[in-house]
């Protein structure tokens, strides 16, 4: 459309400049996903780019445009993870140097990897807002070309190529689904893949902390804050050239919870085989939080990035291994006597459950003088089989109650 930043043909010329630049990332079935979904589904590994994520699309066709007197002065952006590294990347192996302004709050290996691809890091502020002020004020002092994340033609027609490949190699797809920030990527990807299959569907994806685009395209006040796995798309300032591409393209926009965003996470891993970051997972959580709206369509995900924390990866899985109640804690309050831990061992040996910890305890007050409290927790194969376990344990003589992540449940099970 006529006031649209970006038309096909942006994208098209997107797709030439970054062209042996950037990885083609390859679109591929999820039958796995597709079982639990209900859908038809398959995957753009945007995780397998060199730094991680999608970010370097935008990012060579950004630095592909400049002149060479604006080479030769460099380039700046504000960033707190992926956009840093893609911009410095790249930066660097195209000989252009770069500085990268990112919040004092940046994990740290995110900004030792930003210096590690070339870049001076400026630590400044504690949001991206001030981030980015700053980098405004560094670019004007040092003549030095702004790199916006999301809000730049260039960055959003490269970010549009994904578009293009996707309904290249799957025509037949029926909605892309995008997780959506500050708009960059959505935007590109729907002005490309709308022209290029007007039917199709392009659905957006927001962390429900952070509905900024919700709140700006259906004029709502939601508050937007907290602290998501998806901070990638923790965005508080939607992008004012992508907003009215999504506004006209784009057919609705959903927004996901934490635990579903940890769902999704833990359904890359163990399911397909692949790491996700939250923001990367985001799509996958929306087909679960509202599987009749994808059910028996055929459906392409966008894995914008794979860049998550190990620690925060072990957790969250550990964390989906207890909803799922395969990994449970009882409390067995009996009377103290020799044998007792190696009985309670063996039954569960017997039962096929696997102790993970035990914490035995003869001195809490709310133990009788005599008595003993026992807190294990357990591995089992799922929900049925940590049951029978209680079971067991039950007609054992040993009333256990069962210890939920946030404290003793009021009912033994």
């Amino acid at each position: 459309m006529a006031d649209h930043a970006i038309t096909l043909q942006d994208v098209e010329r997107a797709a030439s400049a970054i062209q042996g630049q950037v990885l083609r990332t390859p679109l591929v079935p999820a039958p796995r996903l597709s079982q639990i979904t209900g859908a038809t589904v398959c995957v753009k590994h945007e995780n397998m780019q060199p730094t991680g994520s999608f970010k370097e699309r935008g990012a060579v066709n950004k630095l592909e445009s400049l002149s060479p007197e604006e080479r030769q002065r460099g380039v700046i952006a504000m960033s707190a993870g992926n956009h840093a590294q893609a911009v410095a990347y790249h930066a660097r192996r195209l000989g252009i140097p770069s500085v990268i302004v990112m919040p004092e709050s940046a994990p740290l290996v995110k900004a030792e990897n930003t210096r590690a691809y070339g870049a001076r890091v400026v630590l400044f502020g504690e949001t991206l807002y001030e981030s980015a002020a700053k980098a405004r004020e560094i670019a004007e002092a040092e003549s030095l070309v702004f790199v916006h994340p999301y809000d730049d033609p260039k960055v959003m027609a490269g970010q549009g190529t994904i578009g293009m490949e996707m309904l290249a190699d799957a025509p037949d797809l029926d909605q892309i689904v995008v997780p959506i920030g500050g708009g960059g990527l959505i935007s590109g990807i729907a002005v490309a893949a709308k022209a290029l299959k007007p039917s199709i569907e392009i659905i957006g994806v927001e962390a429900a902390l952070y509905p900024s685009f919700t709140n700006a395209i259906r004029g709502e006040d939601r508050p937007i804050g907290g602290a998501t796995l998806a901070e990638g798309i923790a965005v508080k300032t939607v992008g004012q050239l992508p907003l009215p591409i999504v506004r006209d393209l784009v057919s609705d926009i959903i927004a996901v919870e934490e635990p579903l965003i940890e769902r999704a996470v833990n359904a890359y891993a163990t399911l397909q085989r692949t790491m996700a970051e939250g923001a990367g997972a985001a799509g996958l959580a929306a087909m679960l939080a509202e599987p009749k709206r994808f059910e028996g369509k055929r459906v392409g995900l966008v894995l914008c990035g794979g860049n998550i924390d190990a620690r925060i990866l072990a957790s969250v899985m550990v964390r989906e291994l207890e909803r799922d109640d395969r990994i449970a804690s009882f409390r067995i309050t009996t009377n103290d006597r020799p044998g007792l831990l190696g009985r309670v061992a063996t039954l569960l040996g017997d039962l096929g459950a696997n102790i993970l910890e035990v914490s035995h305890g003869r001195l809490f007050l709310d133990v009788p003088a005599k008595g003993v409290s026992i807190d294990i927790t357990i591995e089992t194969r799922d929900r049925q089989h940590t049951l029978e376990v209680y079971e067991a344990l039950k007609a054992e003589g040993l009333a256990p109650q069962r210890i939920d992540s946030r404290c003793l449940s009021e009912t033994a099970y």
